[in-house]
């Protein structure tokens, strides 16, 4: 821009490049920022932005703060409120009004109570007193049930309502204590100390119901975060709303979102383990008949493979009479193939008898010394020879000796 203004005096700016201009350099020049001062001029615009000034004693600057920004703003803030706010600077051209842009906006002070939160939750976690490993488990069926808080806070009848209604007979047990105000912290750490040195509980809640972040101060502080570590006992924590996160929620065994769910989580719910125990009974009652269906089964399988000394007796007779009677058709069987062979080797034998064969008509030659004669070679004329006939035999001699053709 200076040497826009420098190069040639015949250049002449008009008012829209001087506001962008003016506008570009504001922007690059101051990034994000804080700020604090005092509120006034307050005013809420039909489209839900919010504009007013920040002063103090000896200025004052033009804020907005836009309705997608402010709708994270807890409370709405009012004329005289001293507030510390995150910015950045712009002009508005259409005007060429100088102006802040507010990005989040916090009550004066809480920058140091932030500040001073961080550090210790930094060293504490280094220190492992957030690790998940020294966590102790809450107990699931608890007898008693200690509460650390303000016995006149509505969060210890948040606390007591929801017992009573999940769990009647839970015994409870009120460690009173101061939850804000000058020294409520030690006061809140002795209240841990005492219910731990007395072992009466079975779970210690820590309560308390919303607020600010000072009124919720007392547990960010070191003395109740050690109290709280230290304790034998499992610890729930139950501080503010659900958005409100403490160094003892981080500390404790388990964070709950409210004092109502703190006691949810530390007290069963007496309609679901109702429910829980009638499907048990049911489940036990399916297997118990399942149970007897198949002894009865087994029962009727063995009745029917247990017989009588008689009757056993008589099923052995009847299978001794079933072995005779198969042993008689075997051994006829076997008796008849025997004979058949006995027949078919006799007749076999028949027909190689050899007065079967002469009985045929045919004749035994033999020479005088009984050599069979089977060739007319054999044969000298005048020789003698005995003839053997079916009945009885005579001595021939050869006169004529005739050679076969062959």
């Amino acid at each position: 821009m200076a040497s826009l203004l420098s190069t040639s005096s015949k250049q002449i700016l008009n008012v829209s490049d001087l506001t962008r201009l003016t506008k570009e350099l504001l922007e690059t020049s101051f990034p994000l920022f804080w700020i604090s001062g005092e509120i006034s001029n307050f005013t809420r615009a039909a489209s839900g932005h919010w504009y007013f000034s920040l002063k103090d004693a000896k200025a004052q600057v033009r804020c907005v703060m836009f309705k997608g920004r402010n709708s994270l703003v807890e409370n709405m803030p009012r004329e005289g409120d001293s507030i510390e706010a995150r910015a950045t600077v712009t002009l508005y051209e259409a005007r060429g009004d100088f102006q802040l842009t507010i990005e989040f906006m916090q009550p004066a002070g809480l920058g140091r109570l932030y500040e001073a939160y961080e550090q210790l939750k930094q060293r504490l976690q280094a220190e492992g007193l957030f690790d998940q490993s020294r966590k102790k488990p809450i107990p699931a069926d608890p007898h008693r049930i200690g509460v650390v808080t303000s016995p006149d806070a509505a969060a210890l009848r948040d606390v007591l309502t929801a017992i009573r209604r999940r769990y009647p007979g839970m015994a409870v047990i009120i460690y009173p204590t101061p939850v804000q105000g000058k020294g409520s912290a030690e006061l809140i750490a002795n209240a841990i100390r005492q219910a731990d040195q007395r072992q009466e509980v079975d779970t210690l809640l820590i309560c308390r119901g919303g607020g600010s972040i000072e009124d919720l101060w007392s547990f960010n502080e070191e003395v109740v975060a050690r109290a709280i570590a230290d304790c034998r006992l499992p610890t729930i924590s139950g501080i503010g709303h659900e958005t409100d996160f403490t160094i003892a929620d981080f500390v404790a065994d388990l964070r709950a979102a409210t004092p109502t769910a703190a006691a949810e989580l530390a007290c069963p719910d007496q309609s679901q383990l109702r429910s829980q125990l009638a499907q048990s009974q049911a489940r036990l009652m399916r297997a118990m008949q399942s149970l007897l269906q198949k002894q009865a089964q087994t029962l009727d399988y063995l009745s029917r493979r247990l017989i009588s000394p008689t009757q056993q007796l008589q099923q052995q007779k009847q299978s001794l009479q079933q072995w005779q009677h198969r042993l008689q058709l075997a051994m006829q069987h076997l008796l008849n193939k025997q004979l058949r062979r006995l027949d078919h080797f006799s007749t076999s034998l028949q027909q190689l008898n050899p007065h079967e064969v002469l009985a045929r008509g045919y004749a035994i030659v033999q020479k005088a010394d009984g050599q069979p004669v089977t060739d007319v070679q054999q044969l000298v004329a005048q020789e003698p020879l005995r003839v053997t006939l079916h009945k009885g035999s005579a001595n021939v001699v050869v006169t004529q000796i005739a050679q076969s053709e062959d």
